[in-house]
């Protein structure tokens, strides 16, 4: 039987990294000047970069940025290089000073037409234009000799800037991107951050990578990221806002050209409350207890009830209802969180043994009258939490009539289903949770039951406002497709997170209304949606992603159509969102339309018949209508988990880990594109450029997605446009280089390869 790692390595093959977002800018760098052939990576860069750890310290507007990192010669010859540091764009920076072993140097700051000379001297020595992203910003230079071999260099620099604050909204970028030019990945990557000021902070988000967050106080947060084992690609983004007011809003907008802008709502509690501020609620916590629950399983979850019971708080009622072959509540109502009531629960809990069937119909039934027989239930919102490890056998049994039993009975109720295990039925538990305004969980077999219980609860803890709604005011602005489509019930110290498309453009009012304690109220915040700003891609992205995961949902919930699999297939090739599903469906369209072979998105899948019948089999296992659906087990727990995080991603590491973890023992490509040895050359199978999955020949560069067959990177947006004028220029001539200086924006796009085809304007510029 294959495993769920392995499954989910399978997915691998051609999935999410094609998430992965624009090429970043950068931070440090050694250039070195003798290095050895080598492919599958960077010419110039033969070291390695052992760990990158970086502390920020952020009051009010001013960023102090500390920065420790190791390079290492792997290689037995002494080396000579340039650190290169490109400074972030538009950052305005106060101090720099540089420590190498232990000794302070001197650094050459190289405005921007310096710093070009510089990336273009190395472009035509190594041909290789990985630098040219970096093409109009300033850079501080210092020559490091002697990098003796099997020697390390630790570096340590200290910048200060002053950060802009704009509608509201502060963006520190640490440049983090050019981590990729390691030979190998790093052992460690930290960044630690440290924000204060004079006003409350509210809304803390990071577009790029997922970070942990912990608040002390409304006006000081702590945020963290960690990974061990990575080549980062991409910059690290933090973005936060800062209100009096109880909810904090803000809203970014991204739009070019004359289609709809996308945009970015944010709306978070503040973290300091007061009594009257706590929205008192009613919890029923309900347990699977039948046979299969036995050992560790049982035992996990009653740990996870004892610290959910801990953390009731002052007012809030509960109820416990265990079932197997039939379901039994502990009280048969609601009781208020008294010492007594407690401590009746946790005997209960503890006294829970497995046996017998599992009456999933039954168990719900019994929860959700419980909760409709409150005379105050207007007033107290309702939550069920529920744990399953199986699929209902006693009673009903039928998926429909269990989600229509309980969409009829669910008025101000949220459950929250946990799947533990595979022998789960996954569309059961996802359609209870959409029905109610929720989510669900699945607890794999490696998996522990109280970690996850308990990480939910704490979030889930303080209930701010519940039946959440927001509407944007203003005669000239009109939004649609906003995901998620129901707004979720907000929490003190979570956030809101939704993305959306407007028309229009100009100043507007958001408003975000909700019920405290039964009263109804409302926050109201003056945003602008912009006519037209390039700066914020990974909204458009983003949102994209989130409706791929809708449509994909619809089909799995309830069969493909036409119409569902060309809007899926047209967002996927426009973001560069590859996963089993769209992949397949990408070349089945293209394979209808009669699409010529060389303008292909996916061409070299399309002859690697392993690669494509694995996308097509994912794709059949989640579709309703297909003979091959699959409700239960590692394959549909799976399909779960990918499109939900899809649908509720809030970041772009989101995609890009689960790519990454999968990626592991995925099958590569047929074929290493760009990877020939010659001279001599060793190949660099760590190198960043060595591909281990389909998934790494699309990148998405500013907001524009690139799809590698064999050496060459094909511009996505090719195939929609039919009156392009065809122009061929030689790689690294002076026709190249006079390409750049006319249009410096494409600088990121040639950046990729030697060999590339892009639209700019009417012209298909064909990089050979």
């Amino acid at each position: 039987m294959l495993t769920l790692q392995r499954l989910f390595a399978a997915v691998a093959a051609v999935l999410l990294l094609a998430l992965l977002p624009t090429p970043g800018r950068a931070d440090g760098f050694i250039v070195i000047h003798n290095a050895p052939p080598s492919v599958g990576h960077f010419r110039f860069a033969p070291l390695e970069v052992s760990y990158h750890r970086v502390e920020v310290k952020i009051d009010d507007q001013v960023a102090v940025t500390s920065i420790d990192q190791e390079f290492v010669n792997p290689n037995s010859v002494r080396m000579e290089g340039t650190y290169l540091f490109p400074l972030p764009p538009g950052s305005h920076i106060d101090r720099f000073q540089m420590d190498i072993n232990g000794t302070m140097q001197e650094a050459e700051l190289l405005p921007a037409d310096k710093a070009r000379s510089l990336y273009e001297e190395i472009v035509r020595k190594y041909q290789d234009p990985a630098l040219l992203e970096y093409v109009g910003r300033d850079a501080f230079k210092v020559r490091i000799f002697p990098i003796e071999p099997n020697s390390r260099k630790r570096i340590k620099l200290q910048y200060t800037q002053l950060l802009r604050t704009d509608t509201g909204l502060t963006e520190y970028v640490y440049p983090l991107n050019t981590e990729k030019f390691s030979a190998r990945p790093l052992k460690e990557v930290s960044i630690k951050v440290t924000l204060a000021g004079a006003q409350p902070l509210r809304s803390i988000y990071s577009p790029s990578h997922n970070v942990q967050i912990k608040r002390d106080g409304d006006r000081r947060a702590t945020i963290g990221f960690e990974e061990k084992d990575i080549r980062p690609d991409t910059d690290f983004r933090l973005i936060w806002s800062k209100s009096e007011s109880e909810v904090g809003i803000s809203l970014l907008s991204y739009r070019t050209g004359s289609d709809d802008g996308y945009f970015l709502l944010l709306a978070t509690p503040g973290v300091e409350s007061t009594p009257g501020q706590v929205q008192l609620k009613d919890i029923a916590f309900v347990l699977d207890t039948s046979g299969s629950m036995a050992g560790a399983k049982l035992e996990q979850a009653r740990k996870a009830l004892a610290f959910c019971l801990a953390n009731l708080n002052e007012g809030d009622r509960f109820e416990i209802v265990r079932f197997s072959t039939e379901a039994e509540p502990l009280f048969n109502e609601l009781k208020p969180a008294s010492q007594e009531n407690l401590d009746k629960a946790r005997q209960f809990v503890k006294g829970l043994k497995p046996i017998g069937g599992t009456a999933i119909d039954d168990a719900l039934a019994k929860a959700l009258k419980i909760g409709a027989d409150r005379s105050d239930k207007a007033e107290r919102p309702y939550m069920v939490v529920f744990l399953t490890d199986g699929q209902p056998t006693i009673g009903q049994t039928q998926e429909d009539p269990i989600v229509a039993s309980v969409s009829r009975n669910v008025a101000n109720t949220r459950i929250f289903s946990f799947g533990i295990g595979t022998d789960v039925n996954t569309h059961l538990l996802d359609r209870i949770a959409e029905a109610t305004k929720s989510f669900s969980q699945y607890v794999l077999p490696d998996e522990d039951i109280e970690i996850k219980l308990s990480n939910f609860y704490t979030k889930i803890k303080e209930p701010v406002l519940s039946n959440v709604e927001f509407a944007v005011t203003s005669p000239d602005v009109r939004i649609s497709k906003v995901y998620p489509n129901s707004m979720p019930d907000l929490f003190r110290g979570e956030m809101l997170v939704a993305f959306g498309r407007y028309s229009g453009s100009g100043p507007a009012a958001v408003t975000i209304t909700g019920t405290l304690n039964g009263a109804k109220r409302q926050f109201s915040q003056d945003v602008a949606f912009t006519k037209d700003d390039a700066d914020k891609p990974f909204i458009a992205r983003l949102w994209a992603t989130r409706r791929v995961g809708w449509l994909l949902d619809e089909i799995r919930m309830s069969g493909e159509s036409s119409e569902l699999k060309d809007e899926v297939v047209a967002l996927a090739r426009e973001h560069g969102i590859v996963t089993p599903y769209t992949s397949y469906l990408i070349l089945e369209d293209e394979a209808r339309r009669g699409v010529p072979m060389p303008a292909r998105t996916l061409r070299e899948m399309e002859g690697d018949a392993r690669a494509k019948g694995h996308a097509g089999a994912w794709y059949d296992s989640s579709r309703k209508d297909s003979s091959r659906l699959e409700l239960a087990g590692e394959r549909a727990v799976a399909n779960s988990q990918v499109v939900s995080g899809l649908k509720y991603g809030v970041n772009e590491q989101q995609a890009r880990q689960l790519a990454e973890v999968l990626a592991k023992s995925a099958p590569a490509p047929v074929s290493q594109p760009g990877v020939s040895v010659a001279d001599g050359a060793a190949v660099n199978s760590e190198g960043y450029r060595f591909q281990r999955s389909y998934a790494q020949q699309v990148r998405v560069v500013d907001g524009r997605a690139f799809y590698q067959n064999g050496n060459t990177w094909t511009d996505g947006t090719l195939q929609t446009r039919k009156d392009l004028k065809p122009l061929q220029i030689k790689f690294n001539s002076d026709e190249y280089f006079a390409l750049l200086r006319k249009h410096p924006l494409a600088a990121a796009w040639l950046a990729l390869g030697n060999e590339v085809d892009v639209v700019i304007g009417q012209t298909l510029y064909q990089i050979r």
